[in-house]
C-alpha cells in the first residue's frame, strides 16, 4: 500500500467536476502589529538545554525562517524556524521582547516556563 504524501485529506470523490482547490493553502502573514506571539522557555527533548520558543506566528514558512533569521543573528546564537515556531538556543526572553517592541511587534509576551 502506497502512502499520499499530499496533505489532503480527501481520498476519493464521486463528483465528476470536483477538482482540488490549491487556493486554500496560500496563506498570509500578518503585519507585525496584529501578530499574537508568546515567548517561552523550555528545557524539554533538548537534553536539559534552555531554548526560548516563540510561538503564535502566523504567516507562509519564508517568512517565519526570515524572522528566526533575524532573531538568531540578534542573539547571537543558534536555532531554527519551523512548524509555526521559532527556537532560540539559550535564554533570550527579555533581549528578545525588546527586539519584537523596537521592530513593531506590540503583542508579545513571556509566557510559561
Amino acid at each position: 500500500m502506497s502512502k499520499n504524501k499530499s496533505n489532503s485529506p480527501f481520498v476519493f470523490s464521486t463528483d465528476p467536476n470536483f477538482k482540488f482547490d490549491d487556493n486554500a493553502k496560500t496563506m498570509q502573514t500578518l503585519p507585525p502589529a496584529e501578530q499574537k506571539l508568546r515567548l517561552q522557555l523550555e528545557t524539554k527533548h533538548r537534553g536539559g538545554k534552555t531554548a526560548t520558543v516563540v510561538m503564535g506566528f502566523v504567516g507562509t514558512e519564508n517568512d517565519l525562517e526570515a524572522l528566526g533569521k533575524k532573531l538568531k543573528s540578534f542573539c547571537g546564537t543558534g536555532g531554527s524556524a519551523k512548524d509555526g515556531e521559532i527556537i532560540i538556543q539559550g535564554d533570550h526572553r527579555e533581549k528578545m521582547l525588546q527586539w519584537f517592541q523596537k521592530n513593531g511587534y506590540k503583542n508579545v509576551k513571556k509566557s510559561g516556563g
